[in-house]
């Protein structure tokens, strides 16, 4: 059986590594379209479920939302608390499991995640709680890597060098959209099913790969076990999967990822 308990618990010490949000704020647009794709109304409450910093509720609460943000990572709950306070956004931060989160039946008009849920090891229990904390009639919608994207490529090069614990199936898995009839069933009727593109843009390849091993916890991790060669060896690794995707003609890296954006009602 595998032991999910412990694998969230090491979930979480890599997630407070490193400094995520230097990544994760880059992230932004994709959380305003999100929002926007739900047709979120003002004075709806709405969860943002693994809400690393904050993105969506943070979009939602742009629109007048009642909006709350739940994550286990203690940190980025600290971040999102400051990023509210300094844009003047009302945002209630919690923390919690994505797996078992603290909230009531039925509590949301909307609830969502952004490349956040899709990290949760046990696929299934996340979704059930996802339309737990729907209302019946109210949306869940996400955004997902896809495992064809570029973001994706990168995960099968970390899990070259890191392979994930038996038992957890692809967090990528949640940008198809045949995973998620698997996990929803006819819980959630799907609206909305739309690939989208999100650029990477950075000075180039190798600030790509420096900026994922200084920040984007996981990695941040996973780096700071390799001895000196290795650590070059994936540096290179790292740097080689956004150029690859790279369009930028000007010396710059401009590197688009597939993500899977879902919106959906919840029903009976």
């Amino acid at each position: 059986m595998t032991d999910f308990e412990t694998i969230k618990k090491n979930q979480r010490a890599a997630w407070e590594t490193g400094d995520y949000p230097r990544v994760g704020n880059t992230l932004q647009i994709i959380a305003e379209l999100l929002v926007e794709a739900a047709d979120v109304r003002a004075g709806q409450r709405v969860l943002d479920v693994a809400c690393g910093q904050g993105n969506a509720a943070m979009a939602a609460a742009r629109r007048f939302a009642v909006a709350s943000g739940v994550d286990y990572a203690r940190n980025l709950l600290e971040q999102g608390r400051e990023r509210a306070k300094a844009e003047h956004l009302d945002v209630t931060f919690i923390e919690g499991d994505a797996e078992n989160l603290p909230v009531g039946d039925q509590e949301f008009d909307l609830t969502c995640s952004t490349v956040g849920v899709m990290f949760a090891p046990d696929h299934q229990k996340a979704a059930d709680e996802l339309v737990r904390a729907t209302k019946i009639g109210g949306k869940i919608a996400i955004a997902n890597w896809t495992p064809s994207g570029m973001v994706g490529q990168m995960f099968k090069t970390v899990a070259g060098w890191a392979p994930p614990p038996a038992g957890v199936r692809p967090g990528t898995l949640w940008g198809t959209p045949g995973h998620l009839t698997e996990l929803f069933g006819d819980r959630v009727e799907w609206t909305n099913l739309t690939v989208r593109t999100y650029a990477f843009r950075y000075l180039n390849a190798e600030h790509f790969s420096e900026w994922f091993r200084d920040f984007y916890g996981p990695i941040t991790r996973l780096a700071g076990t390799l001895s000196d060669d290795d650590l070059k060896k994936f540096a290179a690794e790292l740097a080689d999967v956004p150029r690859e995707f790279n369009v930028a003609d000007d010396g710059t890296l401009v590197a688009p990822s597939e993500y899977l954006e879902a919106v959906g009602v919840r029903r009976a």
